[in-house]
């Protein structure tokens, strides 16, 4: 399981945002709470079923060019994109920008470090060969 260490405004220490395509886990939960972006999770659909975030839509990485037009939002909409430590997620953020959304950004950390940082209530895994293992919290949705 990876660990974060977070400065006491919840960020990683030493991070260094890459604004182009990425966004700090506090600023899209805001912009999540203001309803004015769309959330894409790029993960695998049975790490989507051990824990998600509510209101994301499932694309998965490899499906991402291929369903691109099925995002609902403009050039102007902030697209969010997460998967499990926010590596997959800087690949699909580029990739839809590529494909016309200027917006989109990975969510540093991915769903790992909102569950640290953001939302405890939600569990926390590792990949496994055989699947996934839960190691921290519990599923809330």
């Amino acid at each position: 399981m990876h660990e974060w260490t977070l400065d006491p405004s919840g960020l990683p220490v030493g991070y260094r945002l890459r604004p182009s395509f990425e966004i700090w886990p506090q600023d899209a939960r805001d912009l999540l709470a203001s309803g004015s972006c769309v959330l894409i999770d790029c993960r695998t659909p049975e790490e989507y079923a051990c824990v998600r975030i509510e209101g994301a839509e499932l694309i998965p990485l490899a499906e991402i060019e291929r369903r691109a037009d099925e995002i609902e939002a403009d050039e102007d909409t902030p697209v969010l994109v997460i998967c499990h430590h926010g590596v997959r997620s800087q690949r699909a953020a580029l990739a839809l920008q590529q494909l016309g959304f200027p917006q989109a950004r990975s969510i540093v950390g991915g769903i790992d470090l909102w569950a640290v940082a953001i939302d405890p209530s939600l569990a926390r895994y590792e990949r496994t060969g055989s699947g996934m293992r839960i190691v921290e919290g519990d599923q809330s949705s």
